[in-house]
């Protein structure tokens, strides 16, 4: 891991283990990510979509933080730092440093269809918290879309580092590194990972390293290796279970996996459902087919 810039390499999306009750096990939270990093992947963000921050109080928001720096050290966890208020996104920025980190995750603003001047704005807010910002594209579920030029200006800016580039739109790829080529590239969706690490990626927030870090890992590395003929193979294996960190129950899809390998994924809170009876088969199957084939 690069210190000074803390988003390269795998940094795993953390689903958050819940109990029963769908209180948080932090136990078992703090477990997973050293058993992450002991599987070779270089960090974790928490609260993120696929961390359901959304859902948990501010106190359980502030000790997720807390617990993977207690468990990994805060130079390998880069908290999501999205709020509907750029002061709030500020204070949780303000609290990851407080907590040893050296890097967040910002969305733009996402409680409306924010204009330019509203995300140049957001992100100028949480910038003042002192640390490096990686922006965070998704315009599917946040309806404000972080295009190649949005993005040269917030990095021109001195707000953003590097982008975790979830749009699905791989050409963007290209444009962002003739616009802003100190900007760094990051994969945001499983399932274009190979194009985007092919394109100059030099990081991947993920999600299904949750359940299958080694082979996930070793992915990555054939990816940005130019080691085409190991990675597309990975990549066509792996495919079926990565293509649903882009779906709507990518959560509940990637914690059914991690049960399905012997982890503790558990249930979701509310409102997310469990997954229906067919959407449970089609994980269950594609799971077991990686873990048969020696993926893991």
């Amino acid at each position: 891991m690069t210190d000074h810039r803390p988003w390269r390499g795998v940094l795993v999306a953390t689903a958050l283990p819940l109990n029963d009750d769908l209180s948080v096990n932090y136990d078992q939270y703090a477990e997973h990510c050293a058993w992450l990093v002991e599987n070779g992947c270089d960090g974790v963000v928490p609260n993120g979509s696929l961390g359901e921050y959304q859902v948990l109080t501010p106190e359980e928001r502030a000790r997720v933080v807390e617990t993977a720096v207690a468990a990994i050290g805060g130079q390998r966890v880069m908290p999501g730092v999205a709020a509907y208020g750029s002061a709030e996104s500020r204070r949780w920025a303000e609290q990851a440093g407080e907590a040893g980190c050296r890097a967040v995750m910002l969305l733009p603003p996402n409680a409306y269809r924010a204009d330019e001047r509203s995300v140049l704005a957001h992100y100028a807010e949480v910038a003042k918290a002192g640390l490096p910002v990686v922006a965070y594209n998704n315009p599917i579920d946040t309806k404000v879309d972080l295009v190649p030029e949005l993005l040269a200006r917030l990095h021109g800016e001195g707000y953003i580092r590097a982008v975790k580039e979830f749009s699905g739109d791989v050409r963007r790829a290209y444009r962002i590194a003739e616009l802003a080529p100190e900007l760094d590239l990051l994969i945001g969706a499983d399932d274009v990972l190979l194009e985007l690490a092919v394109a100059g990626a030099k990081g991947w927030v993920a999600g299904y390293p949750n359940a299958l870090p080694q082979a996930s890992v070793e992915l990555y590395h054939a990816a940005v290796d130019g080691d085409l003929d190991t990675a597309r193979d990975l990549y066509r294996q792996l495919h079926p279970l990565l293509r649903w960190d882009s779906r709507v129950e990518f959560v509940q899809a990637i914690k059914r996996s991690m049960d399905l390998v012997g982890r503790h994924g558990g249930p979701c809170r509310p409102p997310r459902m469990p997954l229906l009876p067919e959407q449970e088969a089609a994980v269950r199957a594609a799971t077991e087919k990686a873990v048969a084939a020696g993926l893991s």
